[in-house]
């Protein structure tokens, strides 16, 4: 069973048996409740920590968890309604809505609850995080000279020169000068879309594409506008009808691993999205999210965009995040000209800058000799489980249809049937216990078919895979008869 399972389960345990004990009481020690679930002593300490986050139990460093004592009648609530007019209120001349739908963000984010196999999650099963190395390089971390000192506002200089080498490759042609450290992708791509377009503004996106990035464009009041993708990156003669069309200075794309297809940008298309941008005056932002996600099978890897343009047309961003934690916060963004100066004003009025200690700890991490051997393990694993779920679905769903095996990341797109309903089939899988993307988050405009995705790196493992595909297939059968 995962930890995060564990936790809540027992957790959900102890809150129902709080009744037993007055207020004030003392709870069984830790060691009671090891010995009586028979879990390790941090399930315990987490779950008395969440029901202690509630307000229901104490906690005594020494003596033990108590009981919580109620501190006086609950607090009457306000009449928040005015907030609605508020608001709504739309300025003159504005055209893009002010709410935000983080819906599909939070699809990805959000743990399922206990026993639900968890097909959507974006980043990496615990067993395949590197957590005594970034532990190791944290404690390290914490021991430099400096490391709690004010770090420069474009972030460690040791830092953005091994990103500056990461995003080059062997060319050398980005300088660590040309990179600012963010606090990971989602902060990355926040800010780039927000230097590069005014408010009202359209901006080119592929079409499927990260719900993320939607999402930051609709709130930084920019319109999506969608250009088809198929198993060879964007379709670069509708990417060059799009910017005349539109009248668009921004395009964002994912080269490698595109999320959801999967998809690697061919060559002579890597070529043409650059002219395209070039001649229409535009910027490219390029969203590297999943180079470190290579699986052991795939071929050598194209360079970064950003790599072959020294024009300053490509705004490049990449973190640390997917590889290693959801909670390693740690990106870059890398641009040349004066939109650098535009991005570095950016990140200072909304964060200052990232934490010391986090940039130190993540140049340990990267400096040490377990950073290599984390890739390598990472990339067989992740070849292993792409393996499984392809097993799994051929097995058990040979009617649905992956039209692209990605090399890297951990995502498959899967067409389904014409007419699925995926509301309903997303949740006929919840009931039948396993959690799953649907497509249409993924899709600026109407989707033309509809759509899954599968993730197959927040499992435990290739038995997990084929339970969750075994559970798919029970609801697709309710669903889809």
């Amino acid at each position: 069973m995962q930890e995060r399972s564990s936790v809540a389960e027992l957790a959900g345990v102890l809150r129902g048996e709080l009744n037993r004990y007055s207020e004030g009481e003392k709870l069984p020690s830790s060691r009671a409740l090891v010995d009586r679930f028979r879990v390790s002593p941090v399930t315990v300490s987490r779950a008395l920590a969440v029901l202690a986050a509630e307000g229901l139990v104490v906690t005594r460093p020494g003596a033990g968890a108590f009981r919580a004592v109620p501190h006086g009648p609950a607090v009457r609530l306000g009449d928040t309604s005015w907030q609605q007019v508020a608001l709504s209120v739309e300025t003159p001349g504005e055209s893009v809505p002010r709410s935000v739908d983080a819906s599909g963000v939070l699809a990805t984010l959000s743990e399922p609850p206990p026993g639900v196999i968890e097909l959507n999650g974006g980043y990496l099963h615990p067993t395949l995080q590197p957590e005594r190395a970034m532990a190791a390089a944290l404690a390290r971390a914490g021991r430099r000279p400096g490391a709690w000192g004010r770090p420069p506002v474009e972030g460690v200089g040791e830092l953005r020169a091994w990103f500056a080498r990461q995003i080059s490759g062997p060319t050398g042609t980005v300088a660590a000068s040309d990179v600012l450290i963010t606090a990971g992708g989602q902060s990355a791509l926040t800010a780039a879309l927000r230097a590069l377009a005014p408010p009202g503004a359209p901006v080119l996106v592929e079409s499927p594409t990260y719900p993320g990035m939607l999402a930051a464009a609709r709130a930084s009041g920019l319109r999506p506008v969608p250009v088809p993708t198929d198993e060879r990156g964007v379709r670069t003669d509708l990417l060059a009808e799009a910017f005349r069309a539109s009248e668009a200075r921004v395009f964002v794309c994912q080269p490698l691993f595109q999320n959801p297809t999967g998809a690697v940008l061919a060559d002579e298309r890597r070529r043409e999205v650059l002219r395209v941008a070039r001649e229409a005056g535009a910027f490219v932002i390029e969203d590297d999210f999943a180079r470190r996600l290579v699986h052991e099978d795939a071929p050598p890897l194209p360079p970064t965009l950003a790599a072959d343009d020294p024009d300053g047309i490509v705004v490049h961003v990449c973190s640390l995040t997917k590889a290693t934690s959801a909670s390693l916060r740690v990106g870059a963004l890398a641009a040349r000209g004066p939109v650098l100066d535009r991005l570095r004003a950016i990140q200072v009025v909304d964060s200052f800058f990232v934490p010391r200690p986090v940039q130190e700890a993540a140049l340990e991490l990267v400096g040490s000799p377990a950073w290599p051997r984390h890739l390598r393990n990472i990339a067989a694993q992740l070849r292993t489980r792409r393996e499984a779920l392809l097993t799994a679905l051929a097995r058990e769903l040979p009617g649905l249809t992956v039209e692209f095996v990605p090399p890297g990341g951990y995502h498959m797109w899967l067409r389904l049937p014409d007419g699925t309903d995926e509301s309903a089939l997303v949740a006929a899988a919840l009931r039948a216990g396993v959690a799953l993307a649907a497509g249409r988050p993924y899709f600026s405009a109407e989707p033309p078919a509809p759509y899954l995705r599968l993730s197959f790196a927040a499992v435990a493992g290739p038995a997990e895979l084929a339970e969750g595909v075994s559970r798919l297939r029970r609801a697709c059968e309710e669903t889809l008869g």
